[in-house]
């Protein structure tokens, strides 16, 4: 972990090197998120909300990249079970390549890899942590777009679905699948 942590500052400090513009911001937002693969036919979308920070990193006047710091409140529903969920807290750091369609609007790709922090079966009786059921990292692919209402607000829609397999044992193949509204400001 401590290599990717390093690999990514590292291309972040040679972004901001050789960047044209750089500005610093933070974001808030609503997901709608799922688990899907394997056994699913139950699961419902869960609503939860992300926060974090970014920096859009300007690489030309068309376009930019924008690594991404952010908390987000994950998982799904059971459909028939009562009142239970999988309650998925993962920190993602999404690096985003963007392109200015417009002054106004711009379309956004790229990859996201999450670190698990907590996973809990919750229901109407309680709680029963299982993370240790489960994959402690997390890859995904994101797409996107934004529009700037103001030059320092933004109003951004994204979907990201996992690559990579939750579950730590068996032969279920399960993976995130999250789409996110959100609100950034940038200083």
């Amino acid at each position: 972990m401590k290599k990717i942590i390093l690999t990514v500052v590292a291309l972040l400090a040679f972004g901001f090197a050789n960047a044209q513009k750089v500005k610093f911001g933070a974001k808030a937002g609503l997901n709608l998120s799922n688990v899907t693969g394997d056994d699913t036919s139950d699961n419902k979308m869960k609503i939860g909300f992300q926060v974090g920070a970014f920096a859009n990193i300007g690489v030309s006047e068309k376009f930019a990249v924008q690594p991404e710091l952010v908390y987000s409140a994950q998982g799904n529903k059971f459909d028939g079970e009562g009142n239970v969920s999988l309650e998925l807290n993962y920190i993602n750091l999404p690096i985003m390549a963007q392109y200015k369609v417009t002054d106004k609007f711009s379309l956004e790709a790229g990859p996201q890899i999450g670190f698990l922090m907590s996973a809990k079966v919750k229901g109407d009786g309680g709680s029963e942590d299982v993370k240790e059921f489960l994959n402690s990292t997390d890859f995904g692919i994101g797409v996107g777009a934004g529009y700037d209402i103001t030059e320092n607000i933004n109003l951004g829609l994204r979907y990201t679905i996992g690559v990579s397999n939750l579950n730590k044992e068996g032969d279920a193949k399960n993976s995130n699948s999250n789409l996110a509204f959100a609100l950034g400001y940038r200083f």
